[in-house]
């Protein structure tokens, strides 16, 4: 039986099908291998009351800018109009629903659709059809515009959609993971930028398996050992060797945000300015640059070179945006057991040119030696998956363990970097918007 061939779900309450299939410390195989679940998924995670990230503000930069991006599998355009406030249209003709821009992005103040050429404004609305004779005398075009996601706010320029009108401000909604954007953001002098091209990597598995490693640091030990091994080689300080170190006794540490949201902070393993760069890998060319920015920058140099590596933190934004080094990577599910990755290196104003160059490099690292095997764990979690008589996946390392868990007093929960607390905790808000009856 292959993964399309699963019997859908009963018509019943969304409460009744998915509630039992939501355990504390375990889920159901299913939640990961039904396209009936997925399609779900799609209207509800990726639409009803969720807000998605759609797009960093530094994409659309004048007015007239524009994005393809999607939510769930929904093509939807994000632009700007000539004030330079932000929309997102659906990609959506709303004649005979052809897409009616078939270009990633650029500049531009109209659309026409390339099947029968009708016009829309890039904030929704028809301008114009072809004959608009044939369309008789009672035809309005306020009635035909684009489909408009109702609400885009933008958070310190990630831009977030929803389909919720009543929907609270995504400041909000981000709650306590404002702080840790805060600190991704505040680490340049200036703006961060996403002027690069994307890099784009695609696994046959479900989308929530990247959402479940991005907060997982029990795999990198196992997963990563030929990184780890290599950082080892060079000095046990290099970035990353941490996690081979027995991680519960270190002092990182999993801080859940709250509304599926969740961190992993690396920090506490490095000692002060300088220390990002001292512990980063090899890369080519580092010494000569490093001896550059030391005669060029004097006592600057070292937090000019920390800018050029990661923030230390994994920072999860439920359901498709994950912060990981100085990188944005957003999850684009495409089918049940198919997802695109799509990750987003940033450049930062008000540094010297040479910082953005070796930032760059930096960028290329573990996109190019480390996704690569969490790719392909989730492709051989997805095949076992498929043994239909083991019916739970497990979340329950920290489960119950005493002195592991602790309650701050915003009510963040945190725990040692292993806890699949990550997992635990994302589920509820999953499972909160899967039970919303569609009305």
């Amino acid at each position: 039986m292959t993964l399309q061939q699963e019997p859908a779900l009963a018509p019943e309450s969304a409460a009744t099908r998915f509630g039992p299939l939501v355990r504390p410390d375990r889920v159901h195989r299913t939640l990961y291998t039904d396209p009936a679940v997925f399609a779900e998924e799609m209207t509800k995670v990726f639409g009803g009351r969720s807000w998605v990230y759609l797009a960093h503000e530094s994409q659309l930069p004048e007015p007239h800018s524009f994005l393809s991006v999607r939510m769930g599998l929904r093509p939807v355009l994000v632009t700007r109009d000539r004030a330079g406030k932000l929309h997102a249209v659906f990609n959506r003709c709303s004649h005979r629903a052809a897409t009616i821009c078939r270009e990633e992005q650029g500049v531009a103040k109209s659309f026409q659709c390339p099947y029968h050429g009708w016009t829309f404004r890039n904030t929704g609305e028809l301008v114009g059809t072809p004959w608009p004779q044939g369309y008789g005398p009672g035809f309005d075009k306020t009635e035909f515009g684009l489909h408009v996601v109702p609400r885009v706010e933008s958070y310190r320029g990630f831009v977030f959609g929803t389909l919720n009108e009543a929907a609270p401000p995504v400041a909000d909604w981000l709650g306590p993971a404002t702080t840790w954007l805060d600190y991704w953001i505040d680490r340049s002098p200036g703006e961060v930028l996403v002027r690069a091209a994307a890099h784009r990597m695609g696994y046959r598995g479900n989308w929530k398996l990247a959402y479940d490693n991005a907060g997982d640091g029990y795999h990198p030990a196992f997963s990563h050992r030929s990184l780890l091994e290599m950082a080892s080689r060079l000095g046990e300080s290099k970035d990353m060797a941490y996690f081979g170190r027995t991680p519960d006794d270190g002092p990182m540490r999993t801080h859940m945000l709250g509304n599926g949201h969740s961190v992993i902070d690396q920090r506490p393993n490095y000692d002060g300015p300088g220390s990002f760069w001292a512990n980063q890998r090899p890369q080519p060319g580092r010494e000569a640059f490093e001896e550059r920015v030391r005669a060029e920058h004097g006592a600057d140099a070292d937090r000019l070179l920390d800018l050029c590596v990661g923030s230390q933190i994994n920072l999860s934004i439920f359901p498709n945006l994950l912060v990981i080094g100085n990188q944005i990577q957003v999850v684009e599910p495409l089918a049940v057991d198919h997802t695109q990755l799509t990750w987003h290196a940033t450049a930062v104003s008000g540094v010297p040119p040479v910082v953005n160059t070796m930032r760059m490099r930096t960028q290329e690292d573990f996109p190019a030696f480390g996704e690569p095997d969490d790719q392909a764990n989730f492709e051989e979690v997805q095949r076992g998956l498929a043994a239909a008589e083991a019916e739970w996946v497990l979340m329950n390392r920290g489960f119950g363990v005493d002195g592991w868990q602790e309650v701050g007093p915003d009510g963040v929960v945190t725990s040692t970097a292993t806890d699949e607390l990550h997992m635990r905790s994302y589920y509820p808000a999953w499972l909160a918007l899967m039970e919303e009856e569609t009305r």
